[in-house]
């Protein structure tokens, strides 16, 4: 019976396809939440704008979030917090410099979520920390919590290996955090931050930061090499 066999070759070919796209929905709804988190902010979006935006039904998306609240939770884990528990176990195995391993952290950081739309998450939590406190707690342990650990295994790294001097590591981490947060700014409020006519090439200003973390504003002394500070400096 090659009808019913087409028929039957159909339906399967249609299950399939369902079962693709039940698999797809999770992802669509977390692409959906995180534009909205970052064009409305927390407290506008409605759970309603990101089911319609994902195309399925609000009875849908609490299928696979309870809360708006925890959708929230699941963009930052797919989109921030995930990349933290990667570059910890990239770093168990890198073997340049602790030099090359900040830069690395750095520009990997941005790439990563500094550069994508992920970044709109950081500027939220910073307008809108002080109406979430339970969303706050959620962020501290997730994303915070971890990249401070993550920047001060860095450091520690460095002080262990003579590249770098004894630090006092629960400011030095600020030191590195600061000018990442200003560039999110700028990336977000750049007529706030920076004047309409510097064009900020994220990748230079990491260099930048960079080059005076390691090096400080010192001139070298006589005979050292370049980017080397001077004795005591």
């Amino acid at each position: 019976m090659p009808n019913a066999k087409f028929h039957c070759d159909q339906h399967q070919a249609s299950v399939a396809k369902r079962e693709r796209r039940k698999e797809a929905r999770p992802g669509e709804l977390l692409n959906a939440a995180l534009d909205l988190f970052v064009e409305k902010g927390f407290a506008a979006t409605r759970v309603e704008e990101v089911a319609a935006r994902a195309g399925v039904s609000k009875g849908t998306l609490f299928l696979y979030f309870q809360s708006k609240e925890e959708l929230f939770k699941a963009v930052v884990c797919e989109n921030i917090s995930g990349h933290l528990k990667e570059w910890n176990a990239q770093f168990d195995s890198f073997e340049g410099s602790t030099a090359d391993m900040l830069d690395c952290c750095l520009n990997a950081w941005w790439d990563r979520v500094g550069a994508t739309r992920a970044s709109g998450i950081n500027k939220l939590m910073v307008s809108e920390a002080r109406n979430f406190p339970e969303l706050v707690a959620f962020y501290q342990q997730e994303v915070v919590l971890p990249g401070h650990a993550l920047i001060r295994r860095v450091l520690e790294r460095g002080m262990a290996r003579g590249e770098f001097r004894v630090l006092d590591l629960d400011y030095a981490v600020y030191s590195v955090l600061a000018p990442m947060t200003f560039l999110i700014m700028a990336q977000h409020c750049m007529g706030a931050c920076v004047p309409a006519q510097i064009a900020l090439d994220p990748k230079k200003y990491i260099a930048a930061q960079l080059s005076t973390l390691l090096h400080g504003w010192s001139a070298p002394t006589a005979g050292a090499a370049p980017g080397e500070p001077k004795a005591g400096a």
